[in-house]
């Protein structure tokens, strides 16, 4: 069984910080795209958001596959055409091309990354599974802090197809490397039928973990199609919100994710086998822990936005002198991600998800504060204090979201993590640049506008979620669900 963790580690590790890499590399890539290409900007925004959007809606659907099919598959299938994605963008004639084979990696990379997580909560036991979590964060915040600096690098010697290039191998050999790897069944231990707090039993498992219901009834599609158009609708809304004069449409489509997530509700509320199990939603520490993880990503991601327009606008930083004063913050994500796991052993997730967004609430705080003449120290303090909270509330909550969700559905709790990960994002920045708006002759000098101040309260919205966690050293453990009536209790040896 160790064995075989060894591939699903690297497998897990490797997908999420390609994933992470492919993103941070593109826009470093993009304005030579444009000019190779003879694109206008609104085209090349759409190698973006057409990404952004495929991942976003598919991600819970995705997840439910791999509990249904196994994660492994699953991840097989997400890398291999991710690597052909990328190969295809590389040799793409025109921005259409691009722009279709961007939504095409996007629907790959929602294929992925949920597995990354469903693969790490069948092979690994609930009281070692913060360490690999840990290493994985560790990786995607090198992997992410790297991005520009591989892709300045790749698009000065070689042009912009060489960035797309670069996750071909590594995708490639990951989806064959995972195609050999033999997935564990951890679900092959959990009994027939388990109850939840509210008297109803969870779906039968068959032997590898997954709901037994027969066809694709059991994928419940009408409640994926409502989801991903919710979802779908929502980003492109908040990234259109984002823009010069995209208030109205923005606002359209966001009115366009209010109803097609109010007629999930009623579906999911109907539907014999729900896309959202029950007893996932009504799990308080998978809830708290999502809801902290979307609150922490928008205040960080909005709060890097407003920072850099900072840095390069009001200070007139080169690019490379603004990556070095924010570089604080990859190095704490990349050092303190090994802590977390002993710091959730000894203190439990709650303090220690409480402390990671105390942390994070007084960075933004604390830059919030900052004139036109801040200097290097401050503003790498600042950085620091984000990159300490940031991560140390992610590997717990995401430690939590995992180890709290029955192992049947494991895969529909990473597309939930990654969900609000890719969510959270596009609402921080959204939120960002409406304010900015709101005061264009000073907003981007910190101490002068709005925005940070509002995302500092985002951030704060972590706190309640986090003391909503399990406060043991032990509360990362799955939930025992009470016997059902009318049965004696399973005791194992």
């Amino acid at each position: 069984m160790k064995r075989r963790r060894t591939p699903v580690l690297a497998c897990s590790v490797v997908g999420a910080a390609v994933v992470a890499l492919d993103g941070t590399v593109l826009t470093v890539a993009q304005p030579a795209l444009q000019r190779d290409l003879h694109a206008d900007v609104g085209q090349v925004q759409w190698t973006s958001t057409g990404y952004l959007v495929a991942v976003a809606s598919l991600l819970v659907f995705a997840g439910r596959l791999g509990d249904r099919h196994g994660h492994r598959r699953v991840f097989a299938a997400g890398a291999l055409g991710f690597a052909a994605a990328s190969a295809g963008i590389a040799l793409a004639p025109g921005i259409g091309a691009v722009i279709a084979l961007r939504v095409l990696q996007g629907v790959c990379g929602a294929l992925l990354q949920p597995a990354t997580l469903g693969m790490l909560r069948t092979a690994f036991p609930p009281d070692r599974l913060a360490t690999p979590i840990a290493v994985r964060t560790a990786v995607i915040g090198l992997a992410a802090a790297a991005g520009p600096l591989v892709g300045g690098a790749l698009v000065s010697a070689y042009g912009w197809r060489s960035v797309f290039l670069l996750s071909v191998p590594p995708t490639l050999a990951l989806g064959l490397l995972a195609l050999t790897t033999r997935e564990p069944h951890p679900g092959r231990t959990e009994a027939p039928a388990r109850a939840t707090p509210g008297g109803t039993t969870s779906d039968r498992t068959a032997p590898g973990g997954t709901a037994s219901a027969p066809g694709l009834a059991a994928l419940d599609p009408l409640g994926a199609l409502l989801l991903a158009v919710a979802l779908g609708l929502l980003v492109h809304g908040l990234v259109e919100a984002a823009r010069p004069g995209g208030a109205g449409p923005g606002a359209l489509a966001v009115a366009g994710a209010v109803v097609a997530g109010t007629a999930l509700a009623r579906h999911e509320r109907r539907a014999a086998h729900p896309l959202l199990p029950p007893e996932l939603l009504r799990s308080v520490p998978v809830v708290a822990g999502t809801a902290a993880l979307l609150a922490a990503s928008a205040a960080l991601f909005g709060t890097l936005f407003v920072a850099t327009y900072f840095l390069q606008d009001v200070q007139r930083l080169d690019p490379l002198t603004c990556a070095l004063r924010v570089l604080p913050l990859a190095l704490l994500m990349v050092l303190g991600a090994p802590l977390c796991p002993p710091l959730q052993r000894r203190y439990g997730p709650r303090r220690t998800a409480t402390a990671g967004a105390a942390l994070l609430t007084l960075g933004v705080l604390l830059l919030s504060r900052l004139d036109a003449t801040a200097g290097a120290f401050p503003v790498g303090g600042c950085s620091a204090l984000l990159g300490a909270g940031f991560v140390t509330l992610m590997v717990t909550a995401t430690s939590v979201v995992v180890h709290r969700a029955p192992g049947a559905h494991a895969g529909v709790a990473g597309g939930l993590q990654q969900t609000a990960m890719n969510v959270g994002p596009a609402l921080g920045v959204a939120t960002a640049t409406l304010l900015l708006t709101l005061v264009p002759d000073g907003g981007f000098v910190p101490a002068q506008g709005a925005a940070l101040p509002a995302l500092a309260a985002i951030a704060a919205l972590a706190l309640p979620a986090a003391l909503a966690l399990p406060g043991g050293a032990r509360g990362t453990r799955p939930e025992q669900a009470p016997p059902r009536p009318g049965r004696r209790p399973c005791v194992r040896s």
